[in-house]
């Protein structure tokens, strides 16, 4: 069996300072006598997404909207500040999200805010205020954007981070299991990433998991010397966490724990059969993952992670994760309502990406060069620009440069097809000279003719 997991431990309505972990208040401490601070940096654990970075993001977004979108998800924007409460009754107290990890603020009228650490409990929240439930369920979602959560940065984790999220609510099919992974699993393949595993466990529902609980925590109480300090602490406060530690102590003792599996009642058991099934159906490459509880308290029934197979780090290549939670709307509403969700993580499909120097091709390329000379031809220029982007063509230029010859090296550096030269003396004649950047040959186009002639061209 291999063994993944995510993050817990628990939270009160404490400042970010307040709620740092003491080791990482050591480390910064450390590090900020080492090196001053200065305001020309990001904060720790954030960083700005350069232009080279930004065809990535575009791609990313631009396939799992696309994707999301042919299954019926809509979109949905919600805040990026919510309730804090929303969070540590949604996500749950005793997760690491919650205790260590969120960022809040007090407002000036008393409220308690925080950062949004994850999307789901926001998504129920836009569910359940605007009415959705009256909708004709299943009602489908997609959002994407930023999310924050302090930690110790590292490879594939930073406190600003951004993803890629759909959510289900309404059915408590397992066929909704099953679109949700398959949706996740062709957005991966369809970015490149061709040895997508998923990970899959049932961790069963409040009717089936006390049994499992009491023979895990009877397993547990006879390794607890074992432990770690945090794993003592979920032993006592909620015994599935343990199984989701990343301490090499506590998963070689997660490893030989009961299996969940083994004490799912009837209607858990007859889920999950039919979700491997479809799965099967499908060819999807599964492996089944006992230690697999994933880090949130809502989870119900399967519970799943995508990762690149042939990655050597296994607890960094996580790339999609979530799972089903059929109680969550509950907490917030009398209405008993399933739901069934799943995020990407955007910065670590990039990063995997980039290391197998997967190519993403900036969208748009110019083949046209728009060259200028002297202020009539310049204003000109912007005129006949317009033109063209009436026309959708995108067309580079340099207004602020007044050389040919170094306006020309840049066309040969972007590689265009053909350059547009507009001097005092075609401005005059109303013409335009046009260059083939390949053969070098030069003709002269009436200028009301030019965005014809390209479009000609470039058939």
């Amino acid at each position: 069996m291999v063994v993944t997991k995510i993050a817990k431990i628990k939270k009160t309505g404490k400042s970010e300072n307040s709620a740092k972990p003491k080791d990482l208040e050591k480390d910064e401490k450390s590090k900020q006598e080492k090196k001053p601070k200065t305001i020309l940096q990001t904060p720790t654990g954030m960083s700005d997404i350069l232009p080279q970075d930004q065809p990535y993001f575009d791609k990313i977004l631009k396939i799992s909207e696309s994707f999301s979108n042919f299954y019926g998800f809509e979109k949905i924007s919600t805040p990026i500040l919510e309730f804090a409460e929303l969070f540590e009754k949604g996500t749950g107290i005793d997760t690491d999200i919650v205790e260590k990890e969120m960022y809040t603020l007090r407002t000036k009228g008393g409220d308690l805010l925080a950062l949004r650490p994850e999307f789901t409990p926001p998504l129920v929240r836009a569910y359940i205020e605007h009415g959705m439930m009256s909708l004709p369920q299943p009602v489908k979602l997609f959002s994407a954007g930023p999310v924050f959560r302090y930690g110790r940065p590292q490879a594939g984790r930073y406190r600003q981070f951004h993803q890629f999220n759909i959510e289900t609510f309404g059915s408590k099919r397992p066929v909704v299991d099953i679109e949700t992974i398959y949706l996740c699993y062709n957005i991966l393949y369809s970015l490149g990433i061709k040895d997508a595993l998923v990970k899959i466990n049932s961790i069963g529902c409040r009717d089936c998991r006390p049994c499992s609980k009491k023979h895990l925590i009877n397993y547990l109480k006879k390794k607890q010397n074992f432990l770690c300090p945090d794993c003592k602490t979920r032993l006592k406060n909620n015994p599935l966490r343990v199984l989701d530690c990343k301490k090499e102590s506590c998963e070689q003792i997660a490893r030989g724990a009961p299996q969940l599996l083994d004490h799912l009642c009837k209607a858990c058991h007859s889920h999950f059969k039919r979700v491997l099934e479809f799965l099967d159906e499908l060819k999807i490459p599964y492996l089944l993952d006992s230690c697999l509880v994933r880090g949130l308290d809502y989870y119900t029934r399967t519970v799943f992670e995508i990762v690149a197979e042939n990655e050597k780090s296994v607890s960094q290549n996580a790339l999609i994760g979530g799972g089903r939670y059929d109680d969550l709307i509950k907490l917030f509403s009398k209405k008993d309502i399933p739901g069934c969700g799943a995020a990407g993580g955007i910065e670590r499909i990039i990063n995997l990406l980039k290391e197998r120097e997967v190519k993403v091709l900036q969208t748009g390329k110019p083949e046209v060069f728009f060259a200028q000379l002297g202020d009539s031809a310049k204003i000109r220029a912007l005129k006949l620009l317009e033109e063209f982007r009436k026309n959708n063509f995108l067309v580079a230029h340099s207004l602020s440069r007044d050389s040919l010859s170094k306006q020309l090296n840049l066309a040969n550096r972007l590689k265009v097809k053909y350059s547009l030269i507009l001097g005092e003396e075609e401005v005059k004649r109303d013409s335009i000279i046009l260059r083939d950047m390949k053969t070098g040959k030069q003709s002269l186009i009436k200028i009301s003719n030019i965005v014809k002639e390209i479009k000609n061209k470039l058939k």
